[in-house]
């Protein structure tokens, strides 16, 4: 491998392990921008997972004595539905509609909630709009990949710390990623090059976690709130360009 190559393959685990680290969700938002130069999406994708699932577990231990885990448990259950559902869709649906669509929403949200500065906390639906809401992540999630926007949009608007938000968005990336590459790997998308890739990646993905790690320690509820809306505002920036981009 070339140094240049190495250097952008480093530079990628970096910036997903940080960005999962600080916030509990968008290494591939981070990470996948910067390996498709230097890699096709065939292998960016696993990768991206092995990498997104690594970064979830080694920060798990930091996060383990704060995170509710009944806050967590409705999203899970419904991500883990709803992902084999969109897996299922890919043959029949289009991901770039769905991506437009969940692209437009994520620059429109978090962009009103930003400017309202009163603390917010929608409780309607309870549990079961809890689960429907990581329903809709899992199919979407199966579909194209889009597993975390929706859920951590709702979770902002909960009414909840910073830790449970970070909680919630830890254990359910965590839970519907891992299914995500386990159904990879049945699938037989996760080849030898795809697991040397990982290896020369997860170094950079594990010391970029624990660095966003230390930084999410430093934030109060409000910081935590603003990363984390900026963070969905940039998701709909890439998910509109790669929708409407000249192929």
């Amino acid at each position: 491998m070339e140094l240049t190559t190495y250097a952008i393959l480093l530079a990628g685990a970096l910036a997903g392990g940080f960005v999962s680290g600080l916030s509990g969700f968008g290494t591939a938002l981070m990470a996948l921008g910067i390996w498709l130069y230097i890699v096709p999406p065939a292998i960016a994708v696993p990768l991206v997972l092995i990498c997104s699932v690594a970064s979830q577990i080694s920060t798990l231990p930091s996060m383990w004595k704060v995170i509710d885990f009944k806050l967590a448990l409705p999203f899970v259950a419904g991500g883990l539905i709803g992902m084999p559902i969109g897996a299922l869709l890919v043959a029949r649906a289009d991901p770039q509609v769905f991506k437009l669509s969940v692209g437009v929403m994520l620059l429109v949200f978090p962009t009103a909630l930003y400017f309202i500065r009163k603390p917010m906390a929608f409780r309607f639906g309870g549990r079961i709009a809890d689960v429907c809401v990581g329903f809709a992540g899992g199919i979407l999630g199966g579909l194209a990949g889009l597993s975390g926007p929706l859920p951590t949009l709702w979770a902002s608007i909960r009414g909840w710390t910073k830790d449970q938000r970070r909680g919630v968005f830890q254990i359910f990336n965590g839970s519907v990623l891992g299914a995500a590459l386990i159904l990879q790997i049945a699938s037989g998308f996760v080849k030898l090059d795809v697991l040397w890739l990982a290896m020369l990646a997860l170094p950079g993905t594990l010391i970029g976690a624990q660095l966003g790690m230390r930084t999410y320690h430093a934030l109060n509820d409000r910081n935590f709130y603003d990363v984390v809306l900026a963070l969905l505002f940039m998701s709909g920036v890439v998910l509109v360009w790669s929708s409407i981009a000249p192929r």
